[in-house]
């Protein structure tokens, strides 16, 4: 079970849509958690149009079939799609992420405190390999840790 942390100092919107991508284009299924319901909004709206050449497929939990979408916006870490990799985008670690085979946890300067205390307690877990990224100044993601 692997964990990206995601350290973000650019919009959430510049990363997300890329690491869903390359999710789906290599056959896997996403779940994004977000509890406010503004935030799932607003992350509908950026998968139909994040490029203009491009959409992601993906729909919110509970606007139709979910088990058919390749990428389901939840409020928790329900995956009715059988996604097997979770990003959770409110900055709110949830160790039910764990039942993944991989959690990407995106995070801002308001949220690291928890994001710390979430990178300790996971130093412990068997079977959790953890990645911290974060982006240097030209915005190329490195891996940190």
């Amino acid at each position: 079970m692997q964990v990206d942390f995601y350290h973000l100092t650019s919009p959430l919107d510049r990363v997300l849509p890329r690491i869903a991508e390359r999710v789906v284009s290599s056959g896997g299924r996403l779940l994004i958690v977000a509890e406010p319901e503004a935030q799932r909004t607003t992350l509908d709206r950026l998968l139909w149009s994040y490029a203009p050449e491009s959409f992601l497929p993906h729909a919110q939990a509970g606007a139709g079939d979910d088990s058919v979408q390749p990428i389901l916006i939840a409020a928790d870490i329900t995956p009715a799609n059988a996604a097997r990799n979770v990003a959770i985008v409110d900055g709110q670690w949830r160790d039910d992420a764990l039942t993944f085979d991989r959690a990407f946890h995106f995070f801002d300067d308001d949220a690291i405190r928890e994001a710390r205390l979430a990178w300790k307690a996971l130093a412990d877990r068997d079977g959790v390999e953890r990645r911290y990224w974060k982006q240097s100044e030209s915005g190329k993601w490195e891996q940190a840790a």
